[in-house]
């Protein structure tokens, strides 16, 4: 019998789903716009006002905010989104996500992964989910395209992860 348990909190939901934002087309252009675009324009601000002006303090002072704005606004930008993306959740969501997870295959019944969480006991078809995916601190075991478990690796209390995706993995494979 394969078996992992592990402990599943905010900052792995986040890294979860900051992943995939930061991959949006939508994420892709406020980066471009806010590291690339409003600096150039500032920095065009600040020639216009050295070479038309001769004004050499204002012109530093303003590409250093432009500077100061390529750097700080798009980790402001991530900090509004993480922290929209937490408020979407109930407290009592909150309760039923966060915690001690269970994942097991069972050889005497091969067909699902059984998952033991804060909201109960589940049994997933090996059928129904889509692939096995690793990052650099975690695993992740998709159920469709868009929701996945999510196993930290330096959370895992019990069990061989290693071990347990790739069998994971196999079953995913032999009934897809």
């Amino acid at each position: 019998m394969f078996e992992v348990e592990y402990e599943f909190g905010e900052e792995d939901l986040i890294h979860f789903n900051a992943e995939r934002y930061m991959k949006t087309e939508e994420y892709q252009n406020d980066m471009r716009k806010n590291r690339l675009i409003v600096p150039a324009v500032l920095v065009f601000i600040s020639a216009f006002y050295y070479f038309y002006y001769q004004d050499l303090n204002t012109s530093v002072y303003i590409v250093v905010i432009a500077l100061l704005w390529a750097l700080f606004i798009p980790k402001t930008i991530l900090s509004r989104w993480q922290h929209k993306l937490l408020s979407s959740y109930t407290p009592k969501e909150k309760l039923n996500m966060f915690g001690a997870y269970s994942l097991s295959i069972d050889p005497a019944n091969p067909n699902f992964l059984f998952e033991t969480s804060p909201s109960g006991k589940n049994k997933m078809p090996w059928a129904d989910l889509v692939r096995v995916e690793y990052a650099k601190r975690y695993v992740y075991i998709y159920i469709n395209l868009d929701t996945a478990l999510v196993i930290p690796v330096d959370k895992v209390k019990q069990g061989d992860l290693e071990k347990f995706a790739e069998q994971a993995e196999k079953m995913i494979d032999r009934f897809a």
